[in-house]
């Protein structure tokens, strides 16, 4: 089984990516599992067609911890494809990232996750720290796509997860598995993303053009996947998930210290 993770700058399209990978690989006929690990319970809102309206942490709240069965916390939703949302503490109170703890452990506890072929999480946060780390740090997730735009704070943020898988390698066998670029529409950003990704020691799987057609799909609560199948978008997508499930250049990355990074930002956002 693959066990992948998306991490990434906080809005830089995690969810929308990691749905529409999910999407298509139910459409190759993989058995597929997304655990969302961000209080705001959205990563499967686009293959359940709405909100998780029963998320773990929500569960836990208001039930004893022996009464919670799997059916409980697991759903389905586009083309058969398991989803979980790790859910998060009311806001103002408690740690999001103890959550996801909670949450993955009461899984494995409850087995309540059927048999697939790959579970993907899609992991909150800018950097790898606390509960968000444990997908990483606890054996969940060994294969990381970073997600990254050409802007240098999304840079910025990709750098310093890479810091973090780099030092979870040395004692397991997570490993950087790529970037994948979500267009903003910067200067020079596709070489940028390439450039950026040699230097950590990994490569740019796939670059995702910026497309009104996710924004469409996301209104209707849908996939591009499911809202417009014969769109080049969907081919997009399509080519990633292909890449996912094939990739086996797997590495240690090599983090850049910020003025490097900055420089190299600095020299490609001057081209057109």
């Amino acid at each position: 089984m693959k066990k992948i993770a998306f991490y990434g700058k906080g809005g830089i399209g995690k969810s929308t990516t990691a749905s529409n990978v999910s999407a298509a690989l139910s459409l190759l006929g993989k058995k597929v599992c997304q655990i969302g690990c961000d209080p705001k319970n959205d990563s499967t809102r686009l293959l359940l067609g709405h909100i998780c309206k029963e998320t773990v942490l929500d569960k836990v709240r208001t039930t004893d911890m022996d009464a919670i069965r799997g059916e409980d916390i697991v759903h389905t939703g586009f083309n058969g494809i398991t989803c979980v949302e790790a859910g998060g503490p009311e806001p103002g109170v408690g740690c999001a990232g103890r959550g996801i703890i909670v949450a993955l452990q009461l899984l494995d506890k409850l087995k309540a996750v059927p048999p697939v072929d790959l579970t993907l999480y899609d992991v909150l946060g800018d950097v790898v720290c606390g509960g968000f780390a444990m997908p990483i740090r606890e054996g969940y997730a060994e294969e990381i796509y970073i997600i990254s735009s050409g802007e240098l704070m999304s840079l910025y943020a990709a750098n310093n997860i890479a810091k973090g898988i780099k030092r979870f390698a040395s004692r397991g066998s997570v490993r950087l598995a790529g970037i994948i670029g979500n267009s903003r529409n910067t200067p020079g950003e596709k070489e940028l993303l390439k450039e950026f990704a040699r230097k950590l020691n990994t490569r740019l799987v796939a670059f995702v053009p910026r497309d009104k057609v996710v924004n469409l799909a996301e209104n209707r609560r849908q996939t591009v996947l499911q809202y417009a199948p014969d769109s080049e978008q969907a081919a997009i997508y399509s080519r990633l998930a292909e890449t996912i499930w094939n990739n086996t250049e797997l590495s240690i990355p090599t983090p850049m210290e910020f003025e490097e990074l900055e420089k190299m930002a600095a020299v490609y956002g001057t081209e057109a």
